[in-house]
């Protein structure tokens, strides 16, 4: 038994001896698992926009159409997954207990860097796993009440923390993101151009990365579009995000 509560919520289980684990056994060899694909952040004037698209693979197969991989964090935050997406998507759930945990106990949020620096240190815990293939990279954005600005982190899989300044993106399509944001992306972004930025950088990178899935007007596919500013985390309703998938769409024709 522990002496007294802590803030951490891992340390806390790491205490009773009930800490989670993703190891494998020696000689466990690769796996063929889903692997979620192409995730984007940028930031605009009122705070952050987050984009991703719904497609995993199985190496040359798609294993879903579907997958989420933007996720609020808490009421302030967000986050958003690459790689091996049953890893990373317990890897989310873990992290959004461990903000609430710390909240409950501390009766204040964690500080936005706080909450990055903690994120990269649940990556590093996963290095075991890369040797295996089983790598999971998040994006992590929010909005920082105390400098009132949106802020977004990228990661490596050794869990090395990067605050960038524009925009980020992570996945398989994350260079064509980039590219495109690279040449599109300006200061002075309000939240209708950040938004539509977000989604035509997907579609660009769907365009030429196989493994992203774009938008799917028939089917009903939509990316996940998010933005975090200083009402807090908002998904941005099926309605609007088809306007700005079918424009985005148009512009590539």
């Amino acid at each position: 038994m522990i002496d007294r509560p802590t803030s951490s919520f891992t340390d806390l289980l790491e205490s009773l001896g009930l800490e989670p684990t993703w190891s494998l056994p020696d000689g466990g060899g690769a796996l063929d698992v889903p692997v979620a694909t192409t995730v984007l952040a940028l930031r605009f004037a009122d705070g952050v926009v987050m984009v991703g698209d719904r497609q995993a693979t199985e190496g040359h197969l798609v294993a879903h159409r579907t997958i989420r991989k933007v996720f609020e964090a808490d009421r302030f935050s967000a986050v958003a997954i690459s790689g091996t997406a049953g890893i990373a998507v317990d890897l989310v759930r873990l992290f959004q207990t461990e903000l609430e945990h710390y909240e409950k106990l501390e009766d204040t949020r964690l500080s936005l860097e706080g909450k990055a620096t903690y994120l990269g240190r649940m990556v590093r815990q996963q290095l075991p796993l890369v040797f295996q293939g089983l790598v999971v990279v998040p994006l992590f954005a929010g909005y920082d009440e105390s400098d009132r600005i949106g802020r977004l982190y990228t990661f490596d899989v050794v869990g090395g923390r990067y605050e960038e300044h524009e925009y980020g993106a992570t996945g398989s399509g994350s260079r064509d993101a980039k590219s495109y944001l690279r040449a599109s992306f300006a200061d002075d972004l309000d939240e209708d151009a950040a938004l539509d930025l977000g989604v035509k950088a997907l579609v660009a990178a769907a365009q030429d990365d196989t493994a992203t899935g774009g938008p799917d007007l028939a089917r009903g596919i939509l990316p996940n579009v998010v933005m975090v500013t200083e009402r807090g985390f908002e998904e941005i309703d099926e309605p609007r995000v088809r306007d700005l998938a079918t424009a985005a769409l148009e512009a590539v024709k």
